[in-house]
């Protein structure tokens, strides 16, 4: 039986994979389509500064105003407390044995 499961899965993972394929081709044609206008390539500069620092400085403008927005009182680690009677390695008593 899970010869069968597995030759069914490697069948299904084939032709999902095929129709993937299939489905993409067209991206990655060279020709230029009707109506296609590109605009002038970025540089590294506009890339980087697209791409890595405006989502840093949103996360950073974000997470600033998380942290003075943020109307918590308790802001002090709890103590914490130790059951009297109870050590790691002790299993609990049972009742009537």
């Amino acid at each position: 039986m899970d010869k069968k499961n597995a030759l069914r899965a490697g069948a299904l993972a084939a032709g999902t994979t095929l129709m993937m394929l299939l489905m993409t081709s067209p991206a990655l044609a060279l020709t230029r389509d009707d109506g296609d206008d590109p605009g002038t390539g970025l540089s590294v500069m506009e890339t980087l500064g697209l791409f890595v620092v405006a989502p840093a400085v949103l996360f950073a403008v974000i997470a600033g105003l998380v942290m003075v927005l943020d109307r918590s009182t308790d802001r002090e680690p709890k103590a914490k407390t130790k059951v009297k009677g109870k050590t790691k390695g002790e299993a609990p008593a049972k009742a009537g044995v």
